[in-house]
């Protein structure tokens, strides 16, 4: 065999990482972390979107735990995708397939209320909750206990990033 032919068999190879959770465990988780990673990434974008844009007098307060969290939700994103990998799946490709496979919705607005992005933001953090708890059900389901390890640690950290967003955004 020529090398050309040898190159081309390479990158024909197929990307599946022998995994012992089966095909359809394979194909259904691997589904189901690429649509959250996809919110994840949305939320990222969103959370940074409003940290570039807050204004007020709680600016510096409210930019400050923006940034803080906006960090805390794109530290998910590689191991996620990650563990997609491992499990045998392939994972986003671009930010058109992430835009195509995300639940959460884009704010594009030119100007939005400091109490607005909070109350935003709470409500996004909670819709990842609930779809990280989705996840968590099909990882019981299928035995994929490491994978549901990880989710369990996320679901704390959006915990703490909603109960964060709803006290601030209370007036005493």
């Amino acid at each position: 065999m020529s090398d050309t032919s040898k190159a081309k068999t390479r990158q024909k190879a197929a990307l599946n990482t022998p995994s012992t959770l089966g095909e359809k465990a394979t194909r259904d988780l691997s589904g189901e972390l690429n649509a959250l990673l996809a919110d994840v990434l949305a939320l990222y974008l969103k959370t940074k979107n409003f940290h570039w844009h807050m204004s007020g007098p709680y600016f510096r307060d409210y930019h400050l735990l923006l940034d803080e969290q906006s960090d805390e939700i794109y530290a998910t994103v590689d191991p996620i995708a990650e563990r997609v990998r491992k499990i045998g799946g392939t994972t986003l490709r671009s930010l058109g397939h992430a835009s195509r496979m995300k639940r959460l919705l884009d704010n594009d607005a030119d100007f939005v209320t400091p109490d607005d992005m909070l109350a935003e933001l709470r409500e996004d953090n909670g819709s990842l909750i609930g779809y990280m708890r989705k996840t968590h059900e099909l990882c019981d389901e299928y035995g994929d206990v490491a994978t549901a390890s990880l989710l369990e640690n996320w679901i704390d950290e959006a915990e703490r990033r909603v109960w964060f967003l709803f006290e601030t955004s209370r007036r005493a």
